[in-house]
């Protein structure tokens, strides 16, 4: 059975120029994507269950492909909830929600957890992500249980990023969880 796909985008969605949604241009029959009710003022209560309605849906092996606030989710999501259908998460770019600069209009998604998840992770972060520093994101990796990659300084991994279809994310996914994209 194919390994499949869940994109969990962070804070507002993710655009069309964001590697998630050309991901899943590319990809249709293996991608689909978390749709939160409210991407510009995110309640974690109504983003889990939303991630978890996604997740009890799931019919085949899925790898979830978690982005910035949707990484707060994923982790939100997995201290609560748990499923045979997880083959494993990507973490980009998770935000530090305990920052006094965080946006007080983001409810509810501190404390951090620091528990380790029951899933094959991997984070991926960069030195100069405007909404947590690499020590953070380190941090949170050796927390989760997740395997830590540095890409170096390409900002919050996202469309402003000018990553297209992001190569290096692919190579990432296909070498931690065998598959191919």
């Amino acid at each position: 059975m194919a390994v499949h796909f869940l994109t969990v985008p962070g804070l507002g969605s993710s655009g069309p120029k964001h590697w998630q949604t050309i991901w899943e241009q590319q990809y249709p029959a293996v991608f689909d994507r978390v749709e939160q009710e409210d991407w510009d003022l995110p309640v974690v209560e109504k983003w889990v269950e939303t991630l978890q309605k996604s997740i009890s849906n799931l019919q085949e092996p899925t790898v979830l492909i978690a982005h910035s606030l949707g990484c707060l989710a994923v982790v939100l999501w997995a201290k609560k909830y748990t499923s045979d259908k997880i083959e494993g998460i990507l973490f980009v770019a998770p935000p530090d929600s305990e920052r006094t600069d965080f946006p007080k209009e983001i409810s509810g998604f501190s404390p951090i957890p620091s528990e380790e998840i029951p899933y094959k992770s991997v984070l991926i972060a960069s030195t100069n992500d405007e909404y947590a520093t690499i020590e953070r994101a380190k941090e949170w990796a050796r927390n989760w249980g997740s395997q830590f990659v540095n890409i170096g300084s390409v900002g919050h991994i996202n469309a402003n990023s000018n990553l297209a279809d992001w190569q290096v994310g692919k190579g990432i996914i296909n070498s931690i969880f065998n598959t191919s994209l």
